[in-house]
Formats: structure tokens, sequence, C-alpha cells
């Protein structure tokens, strides 16, 4: 699958994975957990956990911890892919 087929498919997921004040740390595990079990996983970014980063930024972070991909990122939301 290219990217936009991915983001199309991304769309009518819901988030199940919340980075909130613990920070991207606290859900390494279960975003690996996630991943192994489907594609695409959608993260939301609380309040607590941008502090003065952009979603980009921490979404990609995460990413990486995970050996994943992001594929989209809108508002406070990102979708990741393995």
């Amino acid at each position: 699958m290219d990217k936009q087929e991915l983001k199309q498919e991304a769309h009518d997921l819901d988030v199940t994975v919340w980075v909130g004040k613990s920070g991207v740390e606290s859900v390494v595990d279960e975003l690996g957990d996630q991943l192994s079990e489907r594609t695409l996983v959608k993260v939301k970014f609380l309040r607590a956990a941008r502090a003065g980063s952009s979603t980009e930024e921490k979404a990609a972070d995460l990413a990486d911890r995970v050996n994943a991909d992001v594929i989209d990122t809108r508002g406070h939301t990102a979708v990741v892919h393995r």
C-alpha cells in the first residue's frame, strides 16, 4: 500500500493509544503490541504530553522507538504504520 491508501484506510480508525503527561516512554510497549496485531494505529497526544513540542516531533520520536513510520498527523493525532 502506498501512503495515500494508508491515509484513506486510517480515516475511520479510532484512537487506541493516548500519550499523556507520562510521555512517549509510557506507551512504547503498548504501541508495539498493537502494531504487531494490526498495520495502522492512531495515537492521540494530549496537551500534557506535547509540552512545548509539536505533534509531528512527538509522533516521529514514538514511531522511531517502535521501528514504525508516521503516515499522517492531523491536529494532535498521528497515524503510525509498521
